[in-house]
């Protein structure tokens, strides 16, 4: 169906990341928008943040653009460059294979709502996460997995 009600679609909580710092991310709903209306070769997320939750750990794509918007609230970006405040209707971007790991967090006292638009290459992304020593990377075997700096296997990524 092309047309979707936002309250139709279901918030799912947390993050899977198999690090202590998920737990900053357990509270982080999701609704998957673009999911809900059919579409495939990009996605589109409504994501909610109350005060002190993260949007995921900080990380990078290698074949993925990412893009976010802030619809209400305010946001921190936390990124190898620094940290800088985003407000209602400001927006940043994450290009492709950029080495810059990012993620947000709601430093405030009032909820934050955001929309991010992503590329879907799961068949070539790999993803680095450099504040933790892990990635998401292709095994011999074909599949997805989170891996320490070593190539040791933690947990199935997909």
């Amino acid at each position: 169906m092309p047309v979707k009600s936002i309250a139709d679609v279901p918030l799912l909580a947390g993050a899977s990341h198999p690090v202590a710092a998920v737990d900053k991310c357990k509270a982080r709903r999701k609704q998957q928008l673009g999911d809900a209306v059919g579409i495939n070769q990009f996605g589109v997320n409504r994501v909610e943040l109350d005060p002190g939750v993260w949007s995921t750990v900080r990380h990078w794509h290698s074949h993925e653009d990412e893009f976010v918007m802030v619809l209400e609230g305010e946001l921190t970006l936390v990124t190898d460059d620094g940290e800088q405040v985003l407000q209602v209707n400001d927006c940043a971007g994450f290009k492709a294979g950029a080495a810059n790991a990012h993620r947000l967090e709601n430093r405030s006292d009032m909820r934050a709502i955001y929309l991010e638009v992503g590329s879907r290459k799961p068949d070539c992304d790999e993803v680095f996460y450099p504040d933790d020593n892990l990635m998401i990377r292709f095994h011999t075997d074909g599949k997805r997995y989170y891996m320490d700096e070593h190539g040791k296997i933690i947990a199935p990524a997909d």
